[in-house]
C-alpha cells in the first residue's frame, strides 16, 4: 500500500521543518549529471571495449541491441546481473582495482562542474535549505548540485560535512547549527570517497552518529535513492533501533511504475513493525515532486519565488512584421492551408457512442471510414460502410457542421479528425501508405507501388526509398515472434498547427521501419541513414517531399485534394493548401 502523493504534499506543507531529507543520485539527474546506473553502464562499456577491441560510445549503450550484446558478454564472464546489489562496487573494483586516485579522477570527470545545470527541483531544494524550511539533509552523492542550488537561490555558500571534514558533524546537529548538509560517501574534490566494497562495509562513525541523531529529531524523506548500498541501509536500520526513531515518519519516494527494490521494501516493513509510520510515495520525477511542494507552501520565503521559478507564463504582444522584405532568412517546414472541411456526417446509433463501444467495431470490420467522437459520432466516408460496421445498431446519418479551429473549443479530437482526413486524401491520390503512430499521421512510400516516377526527387536525395536492413534480425521474445527481415521505407510525418491565426500543414521527413516494434533495434542504422540530413540536404529533402505531395506542382500553386473519389458532399472532406512553404524575411526591404 502506497501513500498518495497529494496526501504527502499536504502533510509536508503543514510542517516542512519537521523532515530531514536523504538524497540519491536520481535527484541530480535533471541537473545533467549521471545516476549510479549511468556510471555502471559507462564502466561496463569501457571494460567491454577494452576486452573486445570495440569502440562503442555512450550513446550506443542506449541502444537496446547494443546493451544486450554487452550484458550477454558480461554475464558469460559471471559478472553480477543488472540491478544486483553488489553490481556498483563490483564494477569500481573491476575497473579501478585499489587505485583510488584513478577512481577519484574518473568521478571528477563524470561529475565535473561544467556539466551541472541546476534544474527546478534542485532550485526548490536550495530554497528549502537557504530559508530554513529544511534543516538537515544527507546524501550519497559526490556532486555539488545542492551547494550550487543554495548559492544560486540565496547568494550564500553551503559547507558540507564529508569524509575529510567529518569532525563536528554530530555536534552540529546537537547545537542545531542549521542548515546541516552531510555527504556520507565523501566529496570527489577530496581524496576520500567511498565506492569500493571494502569502503562501503561501514560508514564514517562521526557522520553515522549525525544521521542517527537527526533520525531522533526529524522525520525522513528519501528521494532519488535505490537502496543498493548496504552500509547506508544498515545505518538506517541502526536508526530504527535508536531511542526515538523518525518521530515524524519515513516517506520513501519511488518513480511511478518502477519496481520497489527488496532492501527498500524490507526497510519499510521493519520500520512499520517497530511502530514508525513508514510510507512509499509514488511520484513522476524529483522535479515534479519539488515543484508541487513549492506551489503548495502557503507562505513562501520573500524574494525566493522568482529565483525558484525562473520561467513564467505571461501574455505577450509581439508585433508580426509585414510580409514584405528581403530574401528569406529561414525556410519553415510548413505549407499554408487555405481551406479545410466544416461538414461531416453524424451517425445516429441505438446506443450512446463511446470509444470503448465504437473502437472494437471499427477494428473488426473492413471499411474506409474516418471517425471521431465529439458531439456525437462524426464520420467521413460511405454510408454503406457505416451500416456494415454498426449493423443493427445503425439508425441513420445526418449532415452536420463543426468548427475546424480546435483552439476555440479545446477539442483535440477535431485536430485528429482533420489530420486523418488529409492523410487519407494524400494516400488516395499518391502511391503512399497512411499510418497513425503518435501525434500526427505518417505517409510512407509504398514499396508495392507500380508508378514510382513520383518518387524520383526523393530517390535523388536518399537513394533507395524502400528496402531491407541488411544483417538485422530480431529473436523471439515474450511480446513478439522472431523477425528474419526488417524493412524500411522513406516517410514523412504530417500534422496540422495554427500559427499567426493561420492553419499550417507541418512536414517532418522520417524513415518508417517494418515491423514497427523493430524500430528500437534499428536505431544505429537509422542514425547512419539520417546522420547527414542537415541544412542543405534537409532543405532538398523537404522540397522532394513537397514535390511528391503536390504531384510535381510548381512553386506557390494551390493544391486541392479530397479523401474519397466520388462526390459524397458532407461525407467527403476536401483540403486546399499551397505548395510554397512559409519563411521569414528581413523587414523594410522589397
Amino acid at each position: 500500500m502506497q501513500m498518495d502523493r497529494y496526501e504527502f504534499t499536504r502533510l509536508f506543507c503543514e510542517r516542512p521543518q519537521a523532515y530531514a531529507w536523504f538524497l540519491g543520485a536520481g535527484t541530480s539527474r535533471n541537473a545533467n549529471l549521471p545516476t549510479a546506473e549511468d556510471i555502471i553502464a559507462d564502466l561496463k562499456r569501457r571494460y567491454y571495449c577494452s576486452e573486445e577491441n570495440q569502440d562503442y560510445n555512450t550513446k550506443d549503450m542506449q541502444n537496446e541491441s547494443v546493451r544486450l550484446i554487452v550484458e550477454t558478454y558480461l554475464k558469460s564472464r559471471e559478472f553480477p546481473d543488472r540491478w544486483a546489489p553488489e553490481e556498483y562496487t563490483t564494477w569500481f573494483k573491476t575497473y579501478f582495482g585499489d587505485d583510488r586516485e584513478r577512481q577519484r579522477k574518473y568521478i571528477a570527470h563524470m561529475l565535473s562542474e561544467e556539466r551541472v545545470r541546476v534544474a527546478i527541483g534542485n532550485r526548490v531544494f536550495g530554497a528549502f535549505l537557504a530559508s530554513g524550511l529544511t534543516r538537515a539533509a544527507f546524501t550519497t552523492n559526490f556532486d555539488t548540485v545542492v551547494e550550487k542550488s543554495v548559492a544560486e537561490i540565496s547568494g550564500r555558500s553551503l559547507s558540507a560535512f564529508h569524509l575529510e571534514g567529518a569532525q563536528g558533524a554530530n555536534a552540529a546537529i546537537n547545537n542545531e547549527e542549521y542548515p546541516f548538509y552531510c555527504k556520507l560517501h565523501g566529496d570527489f574534490r577530496y581524496d576520500s570517497i567511498k565506492n569500493l566494497e571494502a569502503d562501503l562495509v561501514s560508514q564514517n562513525d562521526e557522520l553515522s552518529r549525525s544521521l542517527v541523531n537527526a533520525a531522533n529529531r526529524f522525520g525522513l524523506i528519501v528521494a532519488g535513492y535505490s537502496g543498493r548500498d548496504k552500509s547506508v541501509m544498515n545505518l538506517l536500520r541502526e536508526a530504527l533501533d535508536s531511542q526515538n526513531p523518525f518521530p515524524h515518519g519515513i516517506y520513501w519516494m519511488t518513480i511511478k511504475g518502477s519496481a520497489i527494490p527488496d532492501p527498500v521494501s524490507e526497510f519499510i516493513s521493519a520500520a512499520r513493525a517497530g511502530g514508525v509510520k513508514a510510507e512509499l510515495v509514488e511520484i513522476e520525477t524529483f522535479d515534479t515532486l519539488m515543484l508541487r511542494l513549492w506551489r503548495n507552501l502557503t507562505e513562501k520565503p520573500e524574494g525566493m519565488d522568482e529565483k525558484v521559478r525562473k520561467g513564467r507564463v505571461e501574455a505577450v504582444s509581439i508585433p508580426i512584421p509585414s510580409a514584405q522584405g528581403s530574401r528569406p532568412l529561414m525556410r519553415f517546414n510548413a505549407l499554408p492551408v487555405s481551406s479545410v472541411p466544416t461538414r461531416c456526417l453524424t451517425l445516429n446509433l441505438k446506443t450512446e457512442p463511446s470509444w470503448e463501444a465504437v473502437s472494437p467495431k471499427l477494428k473488426q470490420a473492413d471499411h474506409d471510414l474516418i471517425t471521431t467522437i465529439d458531439e456525437g459520432l462524426m464520420v467521413w466516408g460511405n454510408v454503406d460502410d457505416a451500416k456494415k460496421v454498426f449493423g443493427v445498431d445503425y439508425i441513420d446519418a445526418t449532415e452536420s457542421t463543426f468548427e475546424p479551429d480546435w483552439r476555440k473549443t479545446g477539442r483535440l479530437q477535431i485536430k485528429k479528425f482533420l489530420e486523418d482526413g488529409i492523410g487519407k486524401a494524400f494516400a488516395r491520390t499518391r502511391p503512399l501508405l497512411m499510418r497513425r503512430r503518435g501525434p500526427g499521421v505518417v505517409l510512407i512510400v509504398d514499396q508495392m507501388a507500380k508508378d514510382v516516377g513520383v518518387f524520383e526527387p526523393l530517390h535523388t536525395i536518399t537513394g533507395k526509398t524502400t528496402g531491407t536492413i541488411s544483417g538485422l534480425t530480431i529473436p523471439e521474445t515474450d511480446e513478439h515472434d522472431a523477425v528474419g527481415k526488417v524493412e524500411f521505407a522513406e516517410a514523412v510525418r504530417i500534422s496540422l498547427s495554427w500559427n499567426d491565426n493561420r492553419l499550417w500543414l507541418l512536414l517532418k521527413p522520417d524513415v518508417w521501419i517494418w515491423p514497427p516494434f523493430a524500430r528500437r533495434h534499428a536505431t544505429g542504422w537509422l542514425e547512419k541513414r539520417r546522420g547527414d540530413r542537415r541544412n542543405d540536404k534537409h532543405d532538398a529533402l523537404l522540397s522532394a517531399w513537397i514535390s511528391v505531395l503536390t504531384d510535381g506542382a510548381g512553386r506557390a500553386e494551390d493544391i486541392t485534394l479530397s479523401a474519397f473519389e466520388d462526390d459524397q458532399e458532407a461525407g467527403n472532406p476536401s483540403f486546399t493548401f499551397s505548395s510554397r512553404t512559409g519563411f521569414s524575411q528581413k523587414r523594410g526591404h522589397q
